[in-house]
């Protein structure tokens, strides 16, 4: 016999202290690191262009090794995250996604470039990483509703979002300036050597963005669980959870068709999240394929990204205040297909396809080819609009969501951002392997934008009181 579900959780009489929503909110400082130095400009850059055969072929691994962890992130989420709505407490899912987390990012170190098992190390590291990142910050997620008042999530999760931004500069900062070199010059951004006794021929300084992440985590998450407070048990055993868990996301899922609006954002969200995840996954590689770009032009393209973005995301907040999530993310989206088109116009030699440019010469200094400035125009475009996207549409979520049930709803946004996420990046590594081009990887996410503000545009938002 399935356990009864137990109610739903009611809100707390009293909201939690400021200090309270603060540590949680150092959950997406914490976190970024892994985003900003391993995923987009420091650790994918230097695996595709130090330790794959070529950077076709980086891209085409690092790919399948998104759409494995992906995969892996939907099979489990309907399960774990039914388990966890069940049992109550999400810090412990935290911790142990966490763990993962750290163990990932600290295996990368011993990606030693001309070592037999540099790319197996590397690969296997990654995919461990990012399962405990995205589990950990979906359980994260999930205590939302138990901070602020509904009408309050929407800045809540900008904020969020900007304060990671702002850690994911400072990591890439330190990186930068301090431990990773140019392999050529060994001279850090700072003109100085690496220190710590890095060594810049081996790549030493690119391979501490692992450990660095994993440092950076512990104690930066340690606030949210001394100062948060979490969800009180329902005193079900994680079997009678487990068992129920997967019963109530099948009624959930069956109550759909009776909310037309919500399906059809749950859908058009797992599209166009899809895209971003992949696009952010493959700009740094891509640049260091086409531009030849290094640790030092890939790390400087990310702080500028990461400042736009940090404005990106607070305005995006502020306009979706103003004039509702859905227009904010329909206008991020149309922002992302042109900065899309704009990067596969782009080559060394030309731009807008057919336009003749004279290509990058080593030592001609940072950008100094007009493809190179037009590709940091266009990274510059993605990161000021990706913040604002990914926020309103958590803020879009929670006005969607049946009264009493936002805690639930919430869970199935989650689910609907990862249960297809291996798709986007493995559809990218696909058509790379297919036509040996890094350009007809990227081809794909025009597709998936296009599918995701199509859907979106049929939502109908419901009038604000």
């Amino acid at each position: 016999m399935t356990p009864a579900t137990p109610p739903i959780e009611a809100p707390p009489a009293v909201w939690p202290p400021r200090r309270a929503v603060t540590a949680w909110i150092f959950f997406d400082w914490a976190a970024q690191p892994f985003f900003s130095l391993i995923t987009t400009f420091v650790f994918a850059p230097f695996f595709a262009s130090a330790l794959a055969r070529d950077a076709a072929d980086g891209q085409a691994l690092w790919g399948y090794a998104t759409g494995l962890a992906g995969l892996c992130i939907a099979l489990l989420s309907p399960l774990l995250g039914g388990i966890a709505d069940r049992t109550g407490p999400r810090k412990p899912w935290i911790a142990a996604f966490g763990a993962l987390l750290v163990i990932g990012s600290a295996m990368l170190w011993f990606a030693v470039p001309g070592a037999a098992s540099a790319v197996p190390i590397a690969l296997a590291g990654f995919v461990i990483a990012t399962i405990g990142a995205e589990f950990a910050t979906t359980f994260n997620n999930a205590m939302m509703t138990r901070l602020v008042p509904p009408e309050r999530l929407g800045w809540l999760s900008g904020t969020g979002w900007a304060v990671g931004y702002i850690g994911g500069l400072l990591s890439l900062s330190i990186t930068l300036g301090l431990l990773a070199a140019d392999p050529h010059t060994g001279k850090t951004l700072a003109g100085i050597a690496p220190i710590l006794g890095l060594d810049a021929a081996a790549r030493e300084g690119d391979r501490f963005s692992g450990p660095l992440t994993a440092l950076w985590f512990v104690v930066f998450v340690t606030p949210m669980f001394l100062l948060t407070p979490d969800s009180r048990r329902t005193g079900l055993s994680f079997s009678e959870a487990a068992q129920g868990g997967v019963g109530r996301l099948k009624a959930t899922l069956a109550e759909l068709p009776r909310l037309p609006a919500l399906g059809r954002f749950l859908l058009a969200n797992m599209i166009y999240q899809d895209a971003l995840v992949a696009l952010f996954a493959f700009g740094g590689i891509y640049a260091a394929g086409v531009f030849g770009w290094q640790t030092i032009e890939l790390g400087i393209f990310g702080i500028l990204l990461t400042i736009t973005g940090t404005f990106g995301a607070w305005a995006g907040g502020k306009l979706d205040d103003a004039i509702g999530g859905k227009p904010v993310i329909l206008g991020a989206i149309a922002c992302l297909l042109f900065a899309c088109l704009g990067i596969l116009s782009l080559s060394a030699d030309h731009i807008l396809f057919v336009i003749s440019a004279t290509p990058p010469v080593p030592g001609d200094g940072l950008y100094a080819s007009v493809p190179e400035r037009v590709y940091l125009g266009l990274g510059l475009l993605i990161g000021l609009v990706a913040g604002p996207m990914q926020a309103a549409s958590r803020s879009l979520m929670a006005r969607l969501a049946p009264p009493g049930r936002i805690g639930e709803f919430f869970g199935l946004f989650a689910l609907s951002g990862k249960v297809t996420s291996f798709l986007g990046p493995t559809l990218v590594a696909l058509a790379t392997t297919i036509f040996a081009s890094q350009r007809a990887g990227l081809a794909v996410l025009i597709v998936f934008f296009l599918a995701g503000a199509t859907l979106l545009a049929g939502v109908k938002i419901p009038r604000r009181p």
